[in-house]
């Protein structure tokens, strides 16, 4: 698991296993963000197996899938109202950390999208998906 800090109390991870919310707790995530769809790909965790292990492990968990296609998704209020409520720190993960960290710059004020744009940019992530909500 690599887990990327886009800013204070916001990271974002590639896909996770049960196994590893543990140490996403103990690390100090209060907040589980799943922004995969279940069976994107065969073989890859279910949204109700992490589910179960952050309810184990303390955290509160928010299953928010989106796709390059569907993007920004139906909840992009929702996600942004969970970026910002303070519950945090926030942990979110796809695939790669892509759509995650695409969602964090589209769920910024728009006197904030450029500079958490710049962020993203430079720890390596195709903002591509949020362009097109620019």
């Amino acid at each position: 698991m690599r887990i990327v800090k886009l800013a204070e109390g916001y990271a974002v991870s590639e896909q996770i296993t049960p196994t590893e919310v543990a140490a996403i707790a103990q690390a100090g995530y209060r907040v589980l963000i799943n922004n995969r769809p279940d069976n994107e790909v065969p073989g890859q965790p279910a949204s109700a197996d992490i589910a179960a292990a952050a309810a184990a492990a303390g955290l509160e968990y928010h299953y928010i899938p989106v796709t390059a296609a569907s993007f920004p998704g139906p909840d992009i209020e929702r996600m942004r109202r969970l970026l910002n409520d303070g519950n945090g720190p926030v942990l979110a993960f796809c695939r790669s950390g892509t759509r995650c960290a695409n969602l964090w710059v589209a769920t910024r004020e728009e006197h904030g999208r450029a500079e958490a744009g710049a962020v993203a940019s430079s720890l390596g992530y195709d903002l591509g998906m949020s362009a097109r909500c620019l």
